[in-house]
């Protein structure tokens, strides 16, 4: 480290500025870095995947919460379960196309609406009304 004359040494050094705020994310563009290149999935790995990943991780991230707030807003609660994160991904088709899969911990059961399962309104309208006119019982003698 010179001292000299013509070197001054500054009171405060630079503060670092993180990949992260330069690329205006909150998601650590450092830690995916080191988890890229930890995993080995490629033997080069370029500057900006990482950022790429980090925006895309972000990015789905905020759908998701996003979504299971409002169900568990329409639900009237205040705090996020992994049950509205369930219905938030099944709710929406892009989704549930991506992550319909996948298995979340205490996400419970879905009850599935589906047309085939469930019996025709016509059908099951007349069978009921057949069912609720009674012959009027005959009086025995």
């Amino acid at each position: 480290i010179p001292s000299g004359l013509g070197h001054k040494r500054s009171s405060c050094p630079l503060a670092k500025i993180t990949r992260s705020s330069r690329a205006g994310l909150q998601f650590s563009v450092s830690r995916i870095d080191r988890l890229l290149r930890k995993g080995q999935f490629a033997d080069r790995i370029g500057a900006g995947a990482p950022v790429y990943m980090a925006a895309v991780l972000q990015y789905l991230t905020h759908e998701i919460v996003d979504i299971a707030g409002e169900v568990a807003a329409r639900s009237k609660k205040r705090r996020i379960s992994p049950c509205h994160l369930q219905l938030a991904i099944h709710s929406d088709s892009e989704l549930k196309k991506l992550l319909g899969g996948v298995t979340i911990s205490q996400g419970g059961v879905l009850h599935l609406n589906q047309p085939v399962v469930l019996p025709s309104k016509k059908r099951n309208g007349r069978r009921a009304i057949k069912r609720r006119v009674a012959p009027a019982p005959v009086p025995v003698k």
